[in-house]
């Protein structure tokens, strides 16, 4: 076994694979707790960090933590916004997966939490890096809600936010890759798209959707959503790209990447593929339009394609196949 330095860190290789010490924020929430688990396949050593937010119920946040206890990853209840963050780095980190945020857009939801949770918490994490002699990979985790309303660009267009979220994600977006700029650490960001799968967030399309088709309860439909078209992109899909980072530090450095499916669906087609899976119709109540919600969104990947590898496989309702198998068994 020999030793070597990405990023300025000791990384371990057994034959031709690196093992690293890895960071995930936000690592018992949705994409955060898929992305720890698959690092921890790799081999990495894995440490993740939750604030456990009452934005939704924390008990899905602590029976997604406690499954990645189970692998061996650290699971630490910090607030990035307040916490003392020092103890994180007193053993060396060779990657950040920043997943921390205030998500989605939610009428409970108020412009100082999203100010504080995905721009403040960012800098806060930043400040405690840039005290580090030797720096960690920083991979930020955006979302395609940073170009607005149409969400079908490439990632050299200037995007145009139209809500709360894309505003202060496009910030700390911003704000990570200017210390890129600097030169004064190494970053990526990633614009995500449409993420869907086991372990979803309750209040978000699909998983509200199985929840009241198999409980007979009434979906409430936003005016409008029905023709709203989405790359609708598998969790795992979306896994593949995170990771795919790895090892390719100098390509990504400073770099913006879509990832997520280029197909793109309806909401309403969305729904017509739950009610196949589940063989019986939803009953739709309506509610008024939600400012800031996006139209469309295609994910434009070429430059992912091109310079990371990323290819997403999986059909829509393949993902929601599996994804009403995992409601199933944890929630029926």
């Amino acid at each position: 076994m020999k030793n070597t330095t990405v990023c300025g860190k000791r990384c371990f290789f057994v034959g031709e694979f690196s093992f690293m010490r890895i960071l995930v924020t936000g690592a018992a929430g949705f994409i955060g707790s898929h992305t720890a688990e698959r690092l921890a396949d790799m081999g990495h050593e894995v440490v993740g960090i939750d604030n456990y937010s009452d934005y939704y119920d924390v008990r899905l946040k602590e029976l997604n933590a406690e499954m990645l206890t189970k692998k061996g990853i650290q699971i630490l209840r910090l607030d990035l916004r307040k916490d003392d963050l020092d103890a994180l780095f007193s053993e060396a980190i060779n990657y950040i997966f920043h997943f921390s945020a205030q998500p989605g857009i939610a009428v409970t939801s108020t412009f100082e939490d999203y100010l504080s949770n995905n721009f403040i918490a960012t800098q806060k994490l930043l400040d405690a890096i840039e005290e580090l002699e030797e720096k960690p990979f920083f991979v930020n985790i955006a979302t395609s809600s940073i170009y607005g309303l149409h969400a079908t660009m490439t990632e050299d267009k200037a995007p145009l936010p139209a809500s709360w979220y894309g505003v202060t994600k496009l910030a700390a977006e911003q704000l990570v890759l200017a210390y890129s700029r600097r030169g004064l650490l190494m970053s990526t960001s990633l614009r995500l798209y449409s993420v869907y799968g086991p372990r979803e967030r309750p209040d978000k399309l699909y998983t509200r959707l199985i929840d009241c088709g198999i409980n007979d309860k009434p979906f409430p439909l936003y005016d409008g959503s029905e023709k709203h078209l989405r790359s609708f992109t598998y969790v795992q899909d979306i896994v593949d790209g995170i990771v795919s980072v790895i090892g390719k530090e100098d390509i990504a450095n400073g770099e913006i990447f879509n990832l997520g499916t280029e197909e793109e669906n309806s909401t309403a087609t969305g729904i017509a593929i739950v009610e196949k899976i589940l063989q019986k119709k939803i009953q739709i109540e309506h509610k008024p339009a939600r400012p800031g919600d996006q139209s469309r969104t295609r994910a434009n990947i070429d430059k992912a394609r091109r310079l990371l590898g990323y290819n997403p496989t999986t059909s829509l309702e393949d993902g929601l196949r599996a994804q009403e198998a995992w409601f199933r068994d944890n929630f029926s």
